[in-house]
């Protein structure tokens, strides 16, 4: 789903945790076929319920056949993280739709970059420029 977002694909990280055996509970009982998706969102935010509700939706059509198919109970808890509070490599990452961001997808890497690169792409007015 992510790689379809216009965003630097390394972006997205996956970390998978395996839990032994008998070490999940689920309501005080002991659950076996039990699966929790933890989604942590930093590079962008879901306006409204309408959006929040839709990517929910599909994220579970999304995992549908690796968990639901199979019989397993699972959940899924979508945090949005502060974006300033976030940084790769020593770099904060760059706005959305900047000239930075906009280098960062095709280089898929991050690196520096100044405050004219901050502005978004197709902006009418650059820093030191003034509407005369």
């Amino acid at each position: 789903m992510y790689a379809r977002i216009p965003i630097p694909k390394f972006y997205a990280v996956m970390i998978f945790e395996e839990v032994a055996a008998g070490s999940v509970y689920v309501g005080g009982a002991s659950h076996e076929k039990f699966v929790r998706f933890k989604i942590d969102h930093m590079a962008r935010t879901m306006p409204g319920p309408v959006i929040r509700e839709w990517w929910v939706k599909a994220v579970d059509k999304l995992i549908a056949p690796y968990v639901k198919d199979r019989g397993y109970d699972w959940e899924v808890t979508i945090d949005e993280l502060p974006a300033d509070l976030w940084s790769i490599q020593g770099q904060i990452p760059p706005p959305f739709e900047s000239h930075a961001e906009t280098r960062w997808v095709k280089e898929n890497r991050p690196s520096s970059y100044d405050l004219q690169e901050k502005l978004p792409v197709g902006a009418l007015f650059k820093p030191g420029v003034s509407a005369g």
